[in-house]
Parts: structure tokens; C-alpha cells; sequence
């Protein structure tokens, strides 16, 4: 091939990704707002023409206007106004999508049962617009609230007497964003203080936005009391906001950031390391010195001393099992967030959320997050603060 094809067939085949792209975009959308709007409006309901109209326009503008709210609000300038109304949108269209999905069951049962349209559909319009907006306000709710603390006890059988009953508290996914969380970081922050703990650990995701914008919302974690460490690490969403300047401002708040870097705490004669690696996107941001390195995180510890890890996608359990790491944390997932979108995620992380083990020495915690992502609902999967305690059985 010569030189003048090869380059050539670059621009072809970007231009081959990105028509694949906006195909891909638009079988969702048509997808999303396509199966409520059917349920809804179109199939047997037989409505009136202006309700048919004014239904089939709202659905239409809303797809139309959704993805350049998410380009405007989730883009580099990370504008409010836009975010908060796509990411509400985005919520509000997956409840009513699923809930479309299993009110046509429901369609199926009546039809067998002998009930004729428009009745027929218009009960399953009815279940399916009551049940939504129930789980609507009620997930809105969960997403608000100060989360709730989840303890969870461990066996490091490596960790030392002396640090038996070591306190953990963790946070993860914190997402300070659109919505003004400033009450929402001081309420955490007054719990995670309740707890008396001695280390306290933040396995990434604080913000989706630049620290000149979330400063405020970030501003309590500079409060946060622990006796032995405060320690943080990056997460994927720091790689659109600044990663460097959140490593420096958690810094300047007083945690030890723990880019592919350890500490060493110690209580009476027992010592524990706790080392922390960056993102596994952060080689692939164009961030200069991020990446994953687990090597370099643990250059120089005492093979003979117990290892507690931070990294914040369960997926990167691999290289904790293969440096003998005694425990990672970890966040990420938000245990799915709004339900059922925890089997989307288990395509891509070996874990949803709770404690588990993968080898003899391994273990993971992982996360459901203390705030959410995005859309402002929790639907049966709540929040939480973690409390671990560690113990040398």
C-alpha cells in the first residue's frame, strides 16, 4: 500500500466510526423514548386526536433535544443548566422504558384474559404511568438523602493484633455536580465523623466538573476527622474534570492522595500499608504521568505486612490478586443506581456491590457510592457511607 492510501484510509475510517456512532445513538433514542411513547400513546389507548398530538410531540422534542442537552452539559464546559435537565430527562425516560417493557407484559395477560382495547391498553397506560412516577419520587428521594451507613465486618487474617478492630470508613462517587449538594457533602461529612474511624478513604469520582466549580460542594471534606489516614485516589470521572487539579485540591484539603503511591499506618506494633492506583482510564486520558501501576504503588513495602488497596473500578481486582493485595475498595458501580440497570453493568465489573473474595489472600469491597451519577434518582439501590472494621483473625 502506499503512503498516499494510508493516509487516505485514516479519515475513512473515522468517518467509518462515527456514522457507526450516530447509528448506534439513534437505535437508542429511538429505543428510550420509542417503547414509552407506543405503550403510552400510540398502541390500543385510541386518544383523542389532540391528546395523541400533544403526546406524540413531547415525546419527539424530548429525544430530539437530548442528546445536544447531554453534549452541552456533560461536554468540557460542564454547563448546569443543560446537565440538570438532560440528566432528569434521562432518569425520567428509563423508569417509564422499563416500566413500558413490563406493562406490555401486563397487555399480554389482559388479552388472554378476554379484555378488549381501548380498555386494555388503557389499564396498562395507567399501571405503567403510576408505577413510574411512584418510583420517580421515591428513587428522587433516596438520591437526596444524607446516605445511610453500611457496616461490614472483615478477616485480614495477615493484619496484626494491634490493629485489630481498625476502623475503615469509606466514601466513593460522591459526584458533586449540577445540583448544588453543598447541605448533602456537610450532612456525610457530619456522619462520617460520628464514626470515630481511623481511616478514612475516598476511592474517587468527587466531582463531575472543575474545582473552581465544585469548590464549595467539595469544601466539607477538608472537615473530615480520622485518627490514623485520610486517603484518596482517582477515579474515571476525574479524567473529565481536571484529574491533576483534584489530586493537588485533595491535597490541599489534607488527604494524602495516593496516585499510584502508598502510606504506612501503625498502631502499637502492627502496621498496615495502604496504597492506592489510579483509574484503569487514566493511562488512555492524555493526563501526563496517569496511568494504573500497581508496581509503583507498592515499590519499596514489606512483603510481610498486610495491604490494603484503593482503586476504584471492582475490574481492577486483576493486579491486586496478582501483587497480593490482602483488600481492595472500590466504588464505581453505584450498585446499577436505577434498577435494572445493574445487568448493564455487570457486563463490565466482576462485582455489583457487597464484599467478596477472589483468591486465598484477596478480597474486594465494593461500593453502591455515597452520591449518584447524573440522573437524580436511586431505584432500589440506595447509597451508602461504609463502615469496615478489620480484624486480625
Amino acid at each position: 500500500m502506499s503512503v498516499g492510501q494510508g493516509v487516505e484510509t485514516q479519515p475513512q475510517r473515522r468517518r467509518g466510526r462515527a456514522a457507526r456512532f450516530a447509528v448506534i445513538v439513534v437505535a437508542v433514542l429511538v429505543l428510550l423514548f420509542g417503547v414509552p411513547w407506543w405503550t403510552l400513546i400510540w398502541s390500543g389507548n385510541r386518544w383523542p386526536t389532540a391528546v395523541f398530538i400533544i403526546g406524540t410531540a413531547v415525546f419527539a422534542l424530548a429525544a430530539a433535544c437530548f442528546p445536544a442537552l447531554m453534549a452541552t452539559g456533560h461536554g468540557g464546559q460542564h454547563r448546569d443548566g443543560p446537565a440538570r435537565i438532560a440528566d432528569t430527562l434521562l432518569g425520567i425516560v428509563w423508569v417509564l422504558f422499563v416500566q413500558a417493557i413490563i406493562g406490555n407484559v401486563l397487555r399480554a395477560v389482559l388479552a388472554l384474559a378476554g379484555v378488549a382495547d381501548p380498555a386494555r391498553s388503557r389499564i396498562v397506560t395507567a399501571v405503567v404511568a403510576v408505577v413510574a412516577l411512584i418510583l420517580l419520587a421515591w428513587g428522587h428521594w433516596e438520591a437526596m438523602r444524607v446516605s445511610r451507613v453500611r457496616t461490614i465486618d472483615v478477616d485480614l487474617p495477615r493484619l496484626g493484633a494491634s490493629l485489630d478492630g481498625l476502623k475503615v470508613v469509606l466514601l466513593t462517587d460522591t459526584h458533586y455536580g449540577p445540583i448544588n449538594r453543598t447541605r448533602w457533602s456537610r450532612g456525610v461529612i457530619d456522619v462520617v465523623n460520628s464514626l470515630e474511624a481511623d481511616v478514612v478513604a475516598h476511592t474517587g469520582d468527587i466531582a463531575d466538573g472543575e474545582v473552581s466549580q465544585r469548590r464549595e460542594q467539595a469544601a466539607p471534606l477538608g472537615d473530615v476527622r480520622a485518627k490514623l489516614a485520610r486517603v484518596y485516589v482517582t477515579g474515571n470521572h476525574e479524567y473529565f474534570s481536571g484529574a491533576q487539579r483534584w489530586v493537588e485540591h485533595m491535597a490541599s484539603l489534607g488527604w494524602e492522595a495516593l496516585h499510584n503511591r502508598h502510606v504506612v499506618v501503625t498502631r502499637g506494633d502492627s502496621s498496615l500499608i495502604i496504597a492506592g492506583v489510579d483509574d484503569r482510564t487514566a493511562a488512555g486520558s492524555g493526563v501526563p504521568g496517569h496511568h494504573m501501576d500497581h508496581e509503583t504503588a507498592l515499590a519499596g513495602t514489606d512483603p510481610g505486612l498486610p495491604v490494603l488497596l484503593l482503586a476504584h473500578q471492582p475490574q481492577q481486582i486483576t493486579g491486586a490478586v496478582e501483587h497480593g493485595v490482602d483488600l481492595q475498595l472500590s466504588g464505581h458501580t453505584h450498585g446499577g443506581q436505577i434498577w435494572p440497570f445493574h445487568y448493564l453493568v455487570r457486563l463490565d465489573q466482576p462485582v455489583l456491590q457487597g464484599l467478596s473474595r477472589h483468591s486465598d489472600r484477596t478480597q474486594l469491597y465494593t461500593s453502591r457510592g455515597t452520591g449518584f451519577w447524573g440522573p437524580p434518582f436511586r431505584v432500589f439501590a440506595p447509597s451508602e457511607i461504609t463502615l469496615l472494621t478489620l480484624h486480625a483473625r
